[in-house]
């Protein structure tokens, strides 16, 4: 038993791995920044960066919704190059926001955020996923899905989920 805890850790002297999920919405990225703020000293500071990050974009697949031969092909193309430029943006925002860090990863993957994210975990052997949260409600969530709710359950790792406050006045 105490050989499977001790083999999970990371080997003396490695960084463990930090995976963050984002995308274009302000919270995702809000997250991202949390994170850096709190986990990223600039890299000339102390103490040392001890996690790796990994930051990880979902593309929706361009073939839901579009099948069939002809024009419909050419829409395709279309589209999936729309999700790469726009998955793109979101990894260089990315980039411009990890300036800081000296040891980052940057993936754009196509498929379902849920289990894009779960699987990164997994790929990594992550000790922590962070993702933002939309604030939605009980209704919204139940319509539109939560992807933190979503990893928080099935991500085998710690899941960080990063609300931006709210102001008040």
């Amino acid at each position: 038993m105490a050989e499977e805890a001790s083999s999970a850790a990371p080997a003396a002297g490695t960084k463990m791995t930090m995976v963050v999920g984002v995308d274009d919405s302000e919270p995702s990225l809000y997250a991202l920044r949390w994170t850096l703020q709190h986990f990223f000293p600039p890299v000339h500071l102390p103490p040392p960066q001890q996690y790796r990050l990994v930051v990880v974009t979902a593309m929706p697949s361009a073939a839901v919704g579009i099948a069939g031969p002809g024009a419909l092909m050419d829409v395709r193309a279309f589209v999936e190059s729309d999700l790469k430029r726009a998955a793109e943006r979101v990894i260089d925002k990315a980039k411009d926001l990890c300036a800081q860090v000296s040891d980052a990863e940057f993936e754009a993957l196509e498929g379902d955020a849920r289990t894009v994210l779960c699987d990164a975990v997994e790929r990594h052997r992550a000790e922590m996923l962070v993702v933002g949260s939309h604030g939605y409600g009980a209704i919204k969530r139940a319509v539109l899905g939560s992807v933190s709710d979503y990893c928080a359950h099935h991500a085998h790792c710690t899941v960080m989920i990063v609300k931006k406050p709210k102001h008040k006045y």
